[in-house]
């Protein structure tokens, strides 16, 4: 049977996984929406390749270079916020959201109301619009399948019991690139992004080396499986083979395995509730020969700990953590900020900004905004 797809996000890490395990199983999928920034050239040749019926920039200055590349072809052509969404809003039987960062929350949020389901790989749409996200889900009645590994472990680890059996989840962390470097202030963004596991974006990349991505993921996972936070918790395991963990109340712990491949994931969500092949090699856990744990070290890195104290203030404080990230992450990506400096700054932007939790959308952007602004305010003195 073929089903229909969008990808938001068509052109980063997410998405081009996604279309890799499409372009494998090409007969079963009928692509409707991609979208991209911009990347207006690589984002025509995927919409000729897989016949999409509209292509998408989020940036209209690149809107122009899309509608060349797709001359004389089927393919609609759209630019702007507004063109994200519409496209979004297309029928799907489902919806990959992996826009990076919260330029994505307004375009899932479109998918979601159309009560499909929707494969979530942006987390920051989650953190930074955890309650409203949610509650449109439901409003909705949409199904919304967890696409980071840690997360899509975690639904895995749950299926055939129930939330209220659980005593806690654990998320597993590589621990990044930088676990055992000394001098995190002379760290370089080409070390930042040089992770031993993962094939990643730069931003999530980064994210990955602070320790933000395991703490916006705990405050994602807060959402998706509504435990208290003190029973959500984080061990470090270098060799990213366990994904995450399931303690119930009987004192099993289930596990979900795998290689550190996102198309294990992507392809958990695309053919949920059945399975389907992937190009991913078998885990040889004989080579490996052990598997290893150790506590995170929020004196060094200190992210997760701001994570949790953002998600256990509530109100506005998880999309202030966010916005201030993003910001100091783009800014230590450009040469502009210290490495360790990027936690520093979010601290700062959470200290000095108390706002009430936003409860519609545009509430939700217009703190991010606000929140943004107030950390390039800051970068000014960093």
């Amino acid at each position: 049977m073929t089903r229909s797809i969008s990808i938001l996000g068509a052109t980063g890490s997410v998405g081009e996984q996604t279309l890799d395990l499409i372009r494998r199983n090409r007969a079963d999928w009928n692509v409707v929406a991609l979208t991209a920034n911009c990347s207006a050239e690589q984002l025509a040749k995927l919409a000729r390749e897989f016949d999409a019926e509209i292509a998408v920039v989020g940036d209209e200055a690149c809107l122009a270079e899309l509608r060349e590349g797709l001359a004389a072809s089927n393919v609609e052509s759209a630019g702007g916020e507004q063109a994200l969404c519409e496209a979004a809003s297309r029928p799907v039987d489902i919806t990959v959201a992996a826009i990076v960062g919260c330029a994505g929350l307004a375009p899932t949020m479109a998918a979601i109301e159309q009560g499909g389901t929707v494969a979530l790989a942006n987390k920051e749409a989650l953190v930074s619009a955890g309650e409203v996200m949610m509650a449109a889900v439901a409003h909705h009645g949409a199904t919304l399948l967890p696409v980071d590994s840690e997360h899509n472990a975690i639904f895995q680890c749950l299926q055939g019991g129930r939330l209220s059996q659980v005593r806690t989840i654990t998320l597993t962390a590589s621990g990044g690139p930088l676990r055992t470097v000394r001098n995190l202030e002379a760290v370089t963004p080409a070390q930042a992004i040089a992770h031993p596991n993962w094939d990643m974006g730069a931003k999530i990349s980064v994210d990955s080396a602070t320790m933000f991505n395991k703490g916006l993921e705990l405050i994602e996972a807060h959402h998706l499986f509504p435990l208290p936070l003190d029973r959500i918790g984080i061990v470090v395991h270098p060799q990213s083979v366990i994904h995450s963990m399931v303690e119930y109340q009987d004192g099993s712990t289930l596990a979900q395995l795998g290689p550190p491949d996102m198309r294990v994931p992507i392809a958990s969500c695309l053919a949920w509730p059945e399975r389907m092949e992937t190009p991913c090699k078998p885990l040889d856990l004989a080579a490996l020969g052990q598997l290893t744990f150790e506590s995170p070290d929020e004196d060094r890195f200190p992210a997760t700990r701001l994570a949790r104290a953002a998600a256990e203030k509530g109100g506005a404080s998880p999309a202030i953590l966010n916005a201030a990230n993003e910001v100091a992450v783009a800014s230590f990506l450009s040469g502009q900020l210290a490495f360790t400096r990027i936690a520093a700054l979010v601290e700062q932007a959470l200290s000095r900004m108390s706002v009430a939790a936003p409860q519609t959308l545009e509430e939700v952007l217009a703190v991010d905004g606000e929140a943004r602004a107030h950390a390039s305010e800051l970068l000014e003195h960093a």
